[in-house]
């Protein structure tokens, strides 16, 4: 009984002792499962910083662009069409890349007129761009806001950013209150004289039309009258050679010099070639003849006038060089005829 009751005292002491161990490495299993979570949100807390720090940055550097450039008007008031200057400056880095607006820019409400800028001003590591706007408005708005855009170049992007709103009072140049009665006006109905003027657009009218109806009855009727001139020139070339021929036949008549018979001569000749187109004055007698088909009038003519003149056989009595100046005289006068039918006369 007594080791009976030995052995069962001792067999819940060493049950204690192992539960005991149990439970600790259950206790501190549980604690390294805890210290996991902890050590996550450490370092989630850790890494919040570093990613907010860029967004900051970037938000920094659009306020700082956004404040690139400054726009004001030099007067504070306008009027209506008259020209008013727009500074636009800019302070920035260097490094920066600024544009200001040209010509091509809308400056609504106002209306562009002319620009002068400056060179950029580099000084302790700050550059100042500096231009003036010569602007004009036609609105009636009592205040009027421009806003322009400033080109910024960033390596391969460009950034448009509009400067503050500057605001200019229009001044106005009507009276505001009417009078407060309106003044006697006296009739006067008497005419006064008015200087007359050339009324130029009725004359040039008219001479349009003339010269348009001129030039309708030139086309129509180019061809009658080109040959109504035509006979003109003829009658009078002709009558000029019949004066021109008579006067060297009478200055041979009283002189009866070969000289004046070689003129007549001459003279024929050329006439002929300007009334036929053909020239004959290179040509010999006998292709004179043959030219004529053997005229008889002017082959004995011609055959006369070279007996006479190259064969030496003249004589200041001889009748028969009379006859010459009028074979040749009515053979041109034939020729004429014939050249006038031509012509359809």
């Amino acid at each position: 009984m007594g080791k009976g009751a030995d052995l069962n005292w001792s067999w819940p002491q060493g049950s204690g002792q192992r539960l005991s161990m149990t439970v600790a490495l259950l206790l501190l299993a549980g604690a390294g499962l805890a210290q996991v979570p902890v050590a996550a949100t450490a370092t989630a807390v850790s890494d919040t910083p570093a990613t907010a720090a860029p967004v900051a940055a970037s938000a920094a550097a659009m306020a700082q662009l956004e404040s690139v450039a400054q726009g004001r008007f030099r007067k504070a008031s306008v009027r209506v069409g008259e020209i008013i200057e727009y500074e636009l400056t800019s302070d920035h880095a260097p490094a920066l890349e600024i544009i200001f607006p040209d010509s091509a820019t809308s400056f609504a409400p106002f209306e562009y007129v002319s620009r002068r800028y400056r060179p950029t001003r580099t000084r302790e590591g700050r550059s100042l761009d500096q231009a003036v706007y010569r602007l004009r408005t036609f609105s009636l708005d009592s205040v009027q806001t421009l806003s322009v855009p400033v080109t910024v170049l960033r390596g391969r992007d460009t950034l448009l950013l509009p400067t503050p709103p500057a605001q200019v009072r229009l001044q106005p140049t009507a009276p505001v209150a009417a009078p407060a009665g309106l003044p006697a006006l006296r009739q006067n109905l008497q005419l006064r004289p008015v200087a007359q003027r050339f009324n130029y657009p009725y004359w040039l009218a008219g001479l349009a039309v003339l010269l348009l109806l001129a030039g309708g009855l030139v086309l129509g009727f180019r061809q009658r009258l080109r040959r109504r001139y035509r006979r003109y020139r003829l009658r009078k070339n002709h009558a000029y050679f019949l004066a021109q021929y008579a006067r060297h036949v009478e200055r041979f008549t009283l002189s009866r010099s070969l000289t004046n018979m070689e003129r007549a001569i001459t003279l024929w000749k050329n006439y002929l070639s300007a009334l036929t187109n053909f020239n004959i004055t290179s040509l010999t007698t006998r292709e004179i003849v043959a030219r004529y088909h053997h005229d008889p009038a002017v082959q004995q003519a011609l055959t006369l006038a070279d007996r006479v003149i190259y064969g030496n056989q003249f004589s200041e009595e001889d009748a028969e060089t009379d006859p010459i100046f009028d074979l040749l005289r009515q053979f041109a006068e034939r020729q004429y005829a014939v050249v006038m039918t031509q012509e359809g006369e």
